[in-house]
């Protein structure tokens, strides 16, 4: 039975990537810090996956383990010297941080298994995984570096599955939506694996997910919350939010046919796709964790302001974009240390040096300008 080790044993890697796995028959190993989950995987070796559907279909996951890297990192580098695939779902600001364990890893395997291993972060961000490969690079040895070409392949991809705050406390069960993509950018064939995509431009794919699935969760979770709607389908139900939805997947929707000469048409099923899944009521999705860690979606090169820069690049409308980074602004979930952060640095530092700093906007440009009249637009009015 071959292997994969998979970084991460949280929601979405017990309910997308460790499942698809387990389902192509691989022997999974959870590597996390979680002692309680580690131990439950251990003793249990299974848990399900529940399809948010009327009829609550069980998928029973099997062959699993888990190790835990801050106890256990000889065995998780024994582990990583025979596995077939390495993959994260961790968070992109936590790779820095397991690098070095997966750089011993492979400094151990490449002096004893030719067999290749495929390094895979299925992580929302664009170019995951040769950022993860710069991080491991960075700990590696001279010798080690020279003989990993050919040996270690480092893939990136881009992964599509909602999985929603879980209510189901000391369980591994898992509640996910039925839809998923996992897409893999690779140019020769690789082991296979369920539901893995293979593609040899995963550009297209990334960004139309990017700045369609996330832009529009994101734009739902803000509008939402300014409004006090608990949920994401109940968000929707306002038909204020909808059309304000609609209105900025039709921006980013612009950018995306332009730059990959996609069929309008078609893209519009897929926008149309998208928001249906955002309505599945099963899910009971809360607005607060859709938009947790507002500074990170913020940034430069995520889901709000990277579309509004491209648009603005080649003279497409951001006006929508625009409300929805100043909604993004006013998040103020006090559980959430980000979102704390942000209203502190907002507070200390002003807005325009807030919009520099995070999203990386020139303080005089004009998307500058119009995120901060709609920024002070809706403290007017408590409305978008």
């Amino acid at each position: 039975m071959n292997l994969a080790v998979h970084f991460g044993a949280g929601n979405i890697g017990r309910g997308f990537i460790g499942a698809l796995f387990s389902q192509s028959d691989y022997q999974v190993i959870f590597v996390d810090i979680a002692d309680d989950i580690i131990q439950q995987l251990n003793s249990k070796k299974r848990y399900n996956v529940k399809l948010a559907t009327d009829g609550q279909e069980n998928i029973t996951i099997e062959n699993v383990s888990g190790l835990n890297n801050m106890k256990q990192e000889e065995q998780v580098i024994e582990a990583i010297g025979r596995t077939t695939y390495l993959t994260t779902a961790i968070g992109p600001n936590i790779l820095p941080h397991i690098a070095p364990l997966i750089a011993k890893g492979i400094t151990e395997r490449v002096k004893t298994n030719s067999e290749r291993l495929y390094v895979i972060a299925c992580e929302n961000q664009i170019s995951a995984t040769d950022f993860l490969k710069d991080y491991i690079v960075e700990n590696l040895d001279e010798e080690t570096k020279k003989v990993i070409d050919g040996k270690v392949l480092f893939l990136n991809s881009a992964v599509d599955r909602i999985v929603p705050m879980q209510h189901n406390q000391g369980s591994l069960d898992v509640l996910v939506e039925p839809y998923y993509e996992w897409v893999v950018e690779a140019r020769e064939e690789i082991p296979s694996v369920e539901g893995m995509k293979i593609v040899s431009d995963l550009a297209p794919y990334i960004e139309r997910k990017l700045f369609t699935v996330n832009t529009g969760h994101a734009v739902i979770a803000y509008l939402g919350y300014l409004k006090n709607k608990a949920t994401i389908h109940e968000a929707l139900n306002d038909n204020t939010i909808l059309e304000q939805v609609h209105a900025t997947l039709a921006e980013t929707g612009a950018y995306l046919i332009k730059r990959y000469n996609l069929d309008a048409t078609e893209h519009q099923q897929y926008i149309e796709k998208i928001i249906e899944r955002f309505k599945n009521a099963h899910l009971n999705d809360v607005v607060t964790r859709v938009g947790r860690s507002p500074i990170r979606k913020l940034g430069p090169n995520d889901r709000l302001v990277r579309p509004a820069l491209e648009a603005a690049k080649v003279n497409l409308s951001y006006v929508n974009l625009a409300k929805a980074i100043a909604s993004a602004l006013h998040f103020n979930d006090e559980n959430d240390p980000e979102a704390v952060k942000l209203q502190i640095m907002i507070k200390e530092k002003g807005l325009q040096a807030v919009l520099n700093e995070v999203c990386g906007l020139d303080k005089n440009s004009e998307i500058t300008q119009k995120i901060i009249r709609n920024y002070k637009a809706i403290s007017v009015k408590e409305d978008f």
